[in-house]
C-alpha cells in the first residue's frame, strides 16, 4: 500500500515513517501543504496522515480540496487539537479517523488496518479469480479454500492487481505501490514478486502481457 504521511515534526514524522514503512506499506512524507498537495497530484495514494497544524496552513484545506475533488482517498488526522469541537471538523470535512498526539504507534497501525478495512469493504468483499479468493478488506488469500500467507510487499503486489482484476496493470503501476519516491528500485523487482506470488498461489495466477504489464488469471 502506498501512503502519504503530511507532518511537520520531525521527531514524529520519522518515527510515524520508519513505523508505517516496517508493516510493509511504502511512506512518501511530506513536511508541507504544499508538497502533500504536489503529491496527492502525482500519486495515487491507498491512504494519506494527515497533521492539521502545518507550516502553510491547516491541513483542512487539502482534505477540503481531496474531497471536492470526488477523491475517496481514506484520510486519517494525527493532531495536537483534542477538543470534541476540532474532531467534528475533521470528521465532518471527510476524515475517515482521528488520532490525537501523542498517541501510541501500535495504535496508528490498528487504526490504518480498520480504516482499509472500512474502505475495501465499500468495494468488492471478496473476488475470486480461478481458485483464488482474495478478501481484500481482510487481507486474506486462499488458493482451492487453503489460507495462503503474503509478506507485506506481495500483498502490494496482489492487492494492486486485484484492484483492477478485468485490467492490465503495467510494471511501473506496480512499482507505485511497493515504492516511495527517491527508493531505489532494481530492474527486475516486479518480476521477482509476481515469481514468489505464482510459486505460493499457482502459475496460472498472474497472466503477463509482454510489454505491458500483469492481470490476474482468469
Amino acid at each position: 500500500m502506498r501512503v502519504l504521511l503530511i507532518e511537520d515534526d520531525a521527531i514524529l514524522g520519522e518515527a510515524v515513517r520508519d513505523y508505517v514503512a516496517g508493516i510493509g506499506h511504502a511512506v512518501d512524507w511530506m513536511r508541507d501543504l504544499e508538497n502533500g498537495r504536489e503529491a496527492t497530484a502525482t500519486v495515487a495514494y491507498d491512504l494519506v496522515l494527515l497533521d492539521l497544524r502545518l507550516p502553510d496552513g491547516s491541513g483542512l484545506g487539502l482534505l477540503d480540496a481531496l474531497r471536492a475533488a470526488g477523491d475517496a482517498t481514506p484520510v486519517i488526522i494525527l493532531t495536537a487539537h483534542d477538543r470534541i469541537s476540532d474532531r467534528i471538523e475533521g470528521l465532518n470535512a471527510g476524515a475517515d479517523d482521528y488520532l490525537v498526539k501523542p498517541f501510541n504507534l501500535g495504535e496508528l497501525g490498528a487504526r490504518i488496518l480498520a480504516v482499509t478495512r472500512r474502505h475495501a469493504g465499500s468495494a468488492r468483499a471478496v473476488l475470486d479469480a480461478g481458485s483464488l479468493s482474495i478478501q481484500l478488506a481482510d487481507r486474506r488469500v486462499c488458493v482451492a479454500g487453503r489460507p495462503v500467507d503474503l509478506s507485506g510487499r506481495e500483498w502490494a503486489v496482489l492487492a494492486r492487481l486485484a484492484a483492477r482484476p478485468e485490467a492490465l496493470v503495467s510494471k511501473a503501476q506496480i512499482e507505485e505501490a511497493l515504492y516511495a519516491f527517491g527508493a531505489e528500485i532494481e530492474s527486475n523487482t516486479v518480476e521477482v514478486y509476481v515469481s514468489r506470488l505464482r510459486k505460493k498461489l499457482g502459475r496460472a495466477a498472474i497472466e503477463t502481457v509482454r510489454g505491458i504489464g500483469y492481470r490476474l488469471g482468469r
